[in-house]
């Protein structure tokens, strides 16, 4: 393992504390105002934040480097003021592929920036502190931002930055400054001998926007907790101690392996590490020839931002290779016997104990069925949980049959995705699909998350139920599918469900973006293919024709691949959001005016790929095919491809005014509703013309019958003897 930083001189005297407070109660708070000797120089340390990230920028980035490769780059850059470390789990292997970056600017310095959280990840941000006792370690300090711990401050003082604060800490004598807590707008440091895993009183982070938590990481193994340190497994977190170590196995980072032949001296290995602090171990059994079988971490559950939770969310590797998951142990502090504070110490520490007591009263009128009925909980509530999957978010719906308090959340994001429910039976859950706020996983066109039913608002307890929820995205398919069932792990539900993809349409739109029916030859149009913005689903056309009117004639516009056969008459495809458009100009055949356009459309789960396409010896990308996976898995399902059409009506130069197009029978389009034939309007003299022209007839006819009638009026009448 490599070393946090060589050796310095030593000469100097240590640093001293304007004024001695001497004994110091739990409760007992003293302002200072702290000025550190200038004649102690500034050491280079690093604060590290776990799960969180900030903005800045990277100046240099490699793949597959070990944590204190990166860190040691980082230290001896001089332009470097932050690292960021990430590390995924190969489902395939299972194994860690790591990625550093370093970075010349990060917003990490800046207390208004607010950090991201980012699953599997460490940031390194480098400091100054005027400090003889800066361990030489790879971090002195673990930092949570915006959190504090309430009521177990030891000293309060005011430093002008927080590197002041955290040197303060370091150069503490009268007690051991396990935390600390700054506040940057109000310059006050916190000094505090507890931490999150101090026993024998409530200890809770909160929320305190712009106070920032820190835990020293320099302290010895011995200083690691107040009073007894001990190890112990898992089973006290609410998780199968299975399920933990599989977690652990995959994600944490290994600080240290090696090879012991018992769980003890697994154990031992932890309690006497020196390079770092040793929070956790994983044993996994008798050794096997050459491999490591102990594990060292600097983690532990209550170092993950989500706390035990974290394991929860999580699922088995695609492919097991028989290794052995082995058993995890973290480090507890033992608390004095009885409920002093400076009482001997005794009894074990319980992990996450909380000052809350739960009375779970089991309803007596509960039958056989309701007790065994995964859906139902041992007081007689009986959860009927749907899921309707949407463009953009899945709806959890849940229905009781009787009035539940609690709260309903994403595993994992507690906080930025929950629902309150006060005595209600029926209440609804909105899981986005993009973005962290409540980190929906996708993986080839499924999307899935973790809900939570919590009768609490803090405590999880027995009776609460977790469902997992997925929506599967079929980019073939019309039909809806819901199924519910019990999955192996009887703390958890599957529900699957299957939403239906909307409808592809084509418009043709002018220059004015109006859309149009009836066009001129050479009037320069916009055709497009769209679905609604808000899905997560992206198209792709291919096979598209242009057909006249009568079917006789076709041309094939867009070929099988997707690439444009001619892009002087009509261009490749182009992505403008979720929809695809291609500029061209109007054209028509010969002996029809009408043309109607047949395209074969389908569904990507996300954007398409682009093809590749070729015309007069250049290349050029046309949106015309779905990626190359998907291609392969549909050559044979032709049944499946979406076909849309459109029709327009295209003019020559002055076709309007002519007579002959009223009559042409070949051109009749009153049968087609999508098309509209705009005749001129009469104008004024012809409907005078009419009008003369219809009042002569009628005084013709009046005269023609007047001289009838007067014609045989004159005749004289015979008489007949």
């Amino acid at each position: 393992m490599q070393s946090a930083e060589s050796s310095r001189n030593r000469n100097r005297s240590p640093a001293h504390m304007g004024l001695h407070l001497g004994p110091l109660l739990l409760s007992a708070v003293l302002v200072l105002l702290v000025s550190l000797p200038s004649q102690i120089d500034a050491r280079m340390a690093f604060e590290k934040l776990t799960d969180f990230d900030f903005p800045g920028n990277t100046y240099y980035s490699v793949k597959n480097l070990s944590l204190y490769e990166c860190q040691g780059w980082c230290r001896e850059e001089a332009d470097c003021q932050a690292a960021a470390f990430s590390f995924v789990v190969n489902p395939l292997s299972p194994s860690q592929e790591t990625h550093c970056q370093l970075q010349n600017d990060s917003s990490a310095a800046n207390p208004s920036a607010a950090p991201q959280r980012s699953a599997n990840m460490y940031y390194m941000v480098k400091l100054q502190l005027r400090s003889e006792n800066v361990c030489h370690r790879p971090w002195s300090f673990e930092r949570v931002p915006n959190k504090v711990i309430r009521g177990l401050d030891n000293a309060l003082i005011y430093t002008s930055t927080k590197e002041a604060c955290l040197s303060a800490c370091l150069n503490e004598r009268r007690f051991v400054c396990r935390s600390v807590e700054y506040d940057y707008n109000n310059m006050k440091c916190v000094l505090s001998d507890s931490d999150r895993r101090s026993s024998g009183q409530f200890v809770q982070l909160v929320d305190a926007q712009g106070t920032d938590y820190f835990e020293n990481l320099c302290l010895k193994p011995a200083q690691a907790c107040k009073n007894t340190r001990s190890f112990g497994n898992a089973q006290k977190m609410g998780v199968s101690e299975e399920k933990v170590a599989q977690y652990v196995g995959l994600h944490y980072y290994t600080d240290k392996e090696l090879q012991v032949t018992s769980e003890s001296a697994c154990r031992l290995a932890c309690e006497i590490e020196s390079e770092f602090l040793c929070r956790s171990f994983l044993y996994l059994g008798q050794p096997q020839g050459a491999q490591y079988n102990c594990r060292l971490y600097h983690l532990d559950h209550k170092t993950l931002p989500d706390g035990p939770s974290t394991y929860l969310n999580h699922e088995r590797p695609l492919i097991d290779h028989g290794e052995p998951i082995g058993q995890y142990f973290e480090n507890q502090c033992e608390k004095a016997a009885g409920s002093g504070a400076g009482s001997p110490p005794g009894t074990l520490d319980k992990i996450d104990t909380l000052p809350v007591s739960l009375d779970t009263i089991e309803d007596p009128n509960l039958t056989n069925l309701t007790r065994n009925d995964v859906n139902c909980d041992k007081t007689g509530t009986c959860y009927d949980v749907s899921v309707h999957c949407k463009d953009t978010r899945i709806a959890v719906q849940v229905r009781t049959n009787k009035p539940f308090n609690g709260r309903i959340y994403a595993l994992g994001r507690s906080e930025t995705c929950n629902i309150d429910v006060i005595n209600s039976d029926a209440f609804r859950l909105d899981l986005t699909m993009a973005g962290q706020d409540c980190n929906t996983q996708s993986v080839t066109g499924v999307y899935s998350n973790t809900v939570v039913l919590q009768h609490h608002s803090v405590v999880m307890t027995k009776a609460d139920k977790i469902y997992k929820v997925k929506c599967t995205y079929d980019m073939s398919s019309k039909n809806i599918t819901f199924g519910m069932m019990p999955i192996r792990d009887p703390e958890m539900i599957h529900i699957n469900s299957s939403p239906e993809a909307p409808p592809p349409r084509i418009r043709i739109l002018d220059t004015r973006q109006r859309e149009v029916e009836t066009v001129r030859i050479g009037d320069r149009l916009n055709f497009r293919i769209e679905i609604p913005e808000d899905t997560p689903y992206g198209i792709f056309a291919r096979s598209c024709v242009a057909m006249a009117k009568d079917a006789r004639t076709s041309f094939k516009i867009i070929d099988d691949d997707g690439c444009p056969t001619d892009p002087t008459i009509f261009p490749g495809f182009t992505a403008d959001g979720n929809a695809l458009q291609s500029t061209y100009e109007a054209f028509r055949f010969t002996e029809s005016y009408g043309v109607i356009f047949q395209c074969n459309v389908k569904y990507c789960l996300g954007p398409c790929e682009p093809a590749v396409c070729e015309w007069n010896m250049e290349s050029f990308e046309s949106l015309g095919r779905r990626r190359r996976r998907s291609i392969e898995s549909n050559e044979t399902k032709s049944e499946d491809d979406m076909n849309i059409s459109q029709e327009i009506l295209v003019l020559d130069f002055g076709d309007e005014k002519r007579e002959f197009f009223k009559a042409d029978p070949s051109t009749d389009f009153a049968k087609d509703k999508t098309v509209t034939i705009i005749e001129p309007c009469p104008t004024k003299t012809s409907v005078l013309a009419l009008a003369v022209t219809c009042a002569l007839m009628i005084l013709l006819y009046i005269s023609t019958v007047f001289c009838y009638y007067m014609k045989k009026w004159m005749q004289p009448h015979k008489i007949v003897a």
